[in-house]
Order: C-alpha cells, then structure tokens, then sequence
C-alpha cells in the first residue's frame, strides 16, 4: 500500500463504498482519519486502511509467532542512538543472550508488536492530547495496553549546521525560499512532531525544499547538514552533540520501550530492563547530549504525573 498516498473526500467515498455525505459523518461521528491542511478534506490512505481494520468486528487474534524465550530478545521501532549503544552493552554484558534492533519507526515498532514479530517496541508518538505519548496508539495496533517503561526523555527540534549560517530560529523559518531540509519518514515521532509544528505554524509542506527526502535514522539525516546538502532537519539534540551542529529545541519529549504483559517477565528482557538501572547505563548518558533519566526504569500510565522536565 502506498503509505503516503492522499485521498479526496470522492475517492474515499468510493474506497469504503459509500456516499460523500456519509464520509463527513463518519468524520465526526466514527474518528475516520482526515486532514484539512489544504484547506480541504483530505485522507491518508495508509491510516484509512487501518481505520477499517479497527472497525472490524470478531477479528482473529493473530498468532504468537514468537517462539518461547531462547535468549533473542527483538526490539523494534523508533531509530535512538543511547537504546543503540544499550543494545551494545546489553549484548557485551550477557554473552548468553543476544538483543537485536529493527529500525522501522514507532509506528512500525508497535505494528511489528501487535504482530508478535518483535518483544519490545521503542516508541515516542505524541498523542492528539499534546501532553502524553504512545497509549491511544498502542491501544490501536494491540487492541489493549502492553506494559509501558520509560527509557529516557528527549529533546527534539530542529538540527542546522554550525554557526547557524541560514539564521534558521523557528519552525516558520523552514518554509523560506532558499531553505533545503531533509525529513524522516512517515511513521517515526519526529515526522509527526514536525508535521504538527507546521499545521500550527500554518506551512503547508509543498512550500519546503526536500519536506519528501527522507533518512531513516536521526544521524543519517544529520550528516546530510554536515555535508552541506541540506540547512535544517528535524532531529534530537543528541545528533547535534555527537556532530558539532547546531540546534533550536522544540520540545522534551518521552521514550518508551513497550512490551506485551504475557511476555514482560521473560528472563533476557527483565536483564534488558534492569541494565537502564545500572551505572554503565549512566555513563553512556552522559556522553551524549539532550537526554533526562529522571523517569528512566520506571513503568508508565495513562495520566500519570513524572519527574518535571529539564527546565521546568
């Protein structure tokens, strides 16, 4: 399926086979994704399709296609260099198990859990509320809420090259003429943030140079700004400290690791979890820039009040 496909209010009359005044109710009656960034109504193929899905009735559990635990542990999801060097460590600490790491975005790390193709999903989705993360999206891939640890909080914003030479200072600024940026794919956080900041900044996409070039990992698309082919990328600070770039911040955000509670006390992921607790774990923190631990280990509900964020 196409996933960055738009559909019109027409066309996806006609997908779901009905008339175009049942589309505007199911809008507001049914939450059928839309968007009016345009001016019009328009409609994300990809979350249509998985809009059906969730309204479909007696739908088969799907298989457990994860064997019982052998020692593999598979985490999926959102690209992150300190879970990287974990996933390192992890695997120096306990030569008897191995962890491995698909980066397929957050979206994609919690589809791969609601299909058991993974034990843990790395994700920081924003949630339509602006203040929580990851629960509303979890309960539409899993159907039911899996076990949420935080792993660490964040800082997003907006990578420029060093010394600001493009006198980049806000969101607005991307959609000057001249200015060149590469993004990250549909389906990670960081594009969801970003494409929230520019609905409320009133840019449409199709006034930025390179808004469609996408890298999948946040270091990826900061060596395009250190090489010049771009001015700006939507990234966290981390990348700015490990390339001597600058950085505008937007926001500290949560990082999650989320597990399916059937699976929680499997052996190589309570040694997962419990390494975020240990003083190796620390270190490679602060090594590394933008990163809070303050909520770090710690298993996370819906309204749950955390630590207060850096600068609070």
């Amino acid at each position: 399926m196409e996933s960055g496909k738009l559909l019109t209010t027409r066309e996806v009359a006609r997908y779901l086979k009905v008339n175009e005044k049942m589309v505007y109710t199911l809008i507001a009656g049914k939450g059928l994704p839309a968007t009016k960034v345009t001016g019009k109504w328009t409609f994300p193929l990809h979350l249509v399709a998985r809009w059906v899905e969730n309204q479909t009735i007696n739908y088969p559990k799907p298989q457990d296609t994860l064997p019982p635990y052998h020692g593999l542990i598979i985490l999926c999801g959102s690209n992150d260099p300190l879970l990287e060097q974990t996933i390192s460590l992890f695997n120096r600490r306990n030569p008897d198990h191995v962890a491995v790491f698909g980066n397929m975005g957050s979206m994609g790390g919690l589809r791969a859990l609601g299909h058991n193709h993974c034990h843990i999903a790395a994700s920081h989705l924003l949630q339509e509320d602006d203040g929580e993360y990851n629960f509303s999206f979890a309960r539409q891939e899993l159907k039911e809420l899996p076990a949420v640890v935080n792993f660490c909080r964040r800082e997003q914003g907006i990578l420029v090259a060093g010394g600001n030479p493009k006198n980049i200072r806000s969101i607005r600024d991307l959609g000057r003429p001249g200015i060149r940026i590469v993004n990250r794919p549909v389906g990670t956080g960081t594009r969801l943030l970003l494409d929230r900041e520019l609905i409320a900044a009133g840019i449409e996409t199709e006034t930025i140079q390179g808004y469609d070039k996408e890298f999948s990992s946040h270091l990826d698309a900061g060596l395009e700004i250190l090489a010049g082919r771009a001015d700006a990328a939507p990234c966290i600070r981390a990348v700015a400290g490990l390339l001597d770039l600058d950085f505008i911040p937007l926001r500290w955000e949560r990082f999650d690791l989320l597990i399916r509670r059937n699976r929680f006390f499997d052996p190589g992921i309570q040694l997962f979890l419990g390494l975020v607790h240990e003083p190796s774990f620390q270190q490679l923190a602060e090594k590394l820039t933008g990163y809070d631990l303050s909520a770090t280990g710690r298993m996370v509900f819906p309204g749950q009040s955390l630590p207060p964020e850096p600068g609070e």
